[in-house]
């Protein structure tokens, strides 16, 4: 009923579904260091958000105006009501404790406050407390879960780990393939089913990994929509029969986000949340919007640990989050 698939030859430019597979990364971006390829990848953030806070801090008094000002700014990348207000007050109160008159001093004040809500989400993943350690990602479809699997497949392998990807999602056969292709490309097995069951295809998973002492099992899940009620139920159940096949299985539950879809992206958590414990999010597509300041909506609304962001189609794309060089390269234009 299951297949395994092992391929020694990699097939980078091979295509499945309607997703575009990441491509391998170019000499040219490989030369780049990691900071300037995030700074890169939010270009279009920080064209909006960090061109417009550069007028905003060029000097005058800090005032009622220049507060409603920052407002607009904050609301416009997509920081969201109550973390806005959250930032608003925590640079009011720092204006007042450090005696700030110009508003020349109120962008350090910013990175500050963005750095005392988003540095507690600077939580890498420890994957060495279990052996195999079962990752289960979930998301909407098109969040960017199947390429996101490939990037941690070789994310892990760089590290000399042993990886098996789960190919859970059996509504969707253009699912499977990616899947395929990325094990292909990875040298890493993929253990898929032609239909049925998804439940089924995790307890035959997990059971190979351990059979094979496997470190990571990369377990992917059907795209659901928070609205989708019943299908988050059956996603739970699939989570269920995990811990069936390994006591305490998944040991992590990956939300894989895009970042285009803005104040979504919260409700996603939510919902998510409440289905399935979340314990870490990817931030996907930070390369395709200008809404990254959406990581600060999710963090006042749900500070779950943000693990990993993707900035980029290279398969080096992914990379844990750093709270200090996220806001650097958001805000300084």
């Amino acid at each position: 009923m299951f297949d395994f698939f092992k391929k020694d030859k990699p097939q980078p430019n091979a295509k499945a579904g309607s997703e575009q597979l990441a491509p391998e990364p170019a000499e040219a971006t490989a030369s780049k260091s990691w900071a300037e390829r995030l700074k890169q990848g939010l270009s279009k953030t920080r064209s909006q958000l960090g061109r417009q806070l550069a007028g905003l801090f060029g000097g005058g008094k800090i005032d009622a105006e220049v507060y409603e000002e920052l407002e607009t700014i904050l609301l416009t990348s997509d920081v969201g009501i109550s973390a806005t207000q959250h930032l608003l007050d925590d640079i009011k109160s720092r204006v007042k404790r450090q005696n700030l008159d110009d508003t020349v001093q109120l962008k350090a004040a910013l990175k500050d406050a963005l750095s005392d809500l988003l540095s507690p989400l600077q939580k890498p993943l420890v994957t060495g407390t279990n052996q195999p350690f079962i990752i289960m990602l979930a998301g909407v479809n098109g969040a960017g879960k199947t390429t996101t699997i490939g990037k941690l497949a070789n994310h892990f392998q760089s590290q000399g780990k042993s990886v098996l990807i789960a190919a859970g999602d059996t509504f969707r056969a253009a699912a499977r393939e990616q899947l395929q292709v990325w094990g292909e490309r990875n040298n890493v097995h993929v253990v898929a089913s032609e239909g049925g069951d998804p439940a089924a295809v995790m307890f035959d998973a997990i059971n190979s990994a351990r059979a094979k002492n496997i470190d990571i099992v990369l377990a992917d899940t059907a795209g659901r929509l928070p609205t989708q009620m019943h299908l988050m139920d059956e996603i739970a159940k699939v989570k269920r029969v995990m811990d069936k096949a390994l006591p305490g299985a998944p040991h992590e539950v990956l939300l894989v986000l895009d970042a285009n879809t803005g104040q979504n992206a919260v409700t996603q958590v939510k919902t998510f949340d409440d289905a399935l414990g979340v314990t870490g999010l990817v931030l996907s597509k930070l390369d395709g919007t200008a809404k990254g300041g959406v990581i600060a909506a999710i963090a006042q609304a749900r500070p779950i640990p943000i693990r990993y962001i993707g900035i980029g189609e290279a398969i080096d794309d992914l990379r844990p989050f750093n709270a200090s060089e996220f806001i650097d390269a958001m805000i300084d234009a």
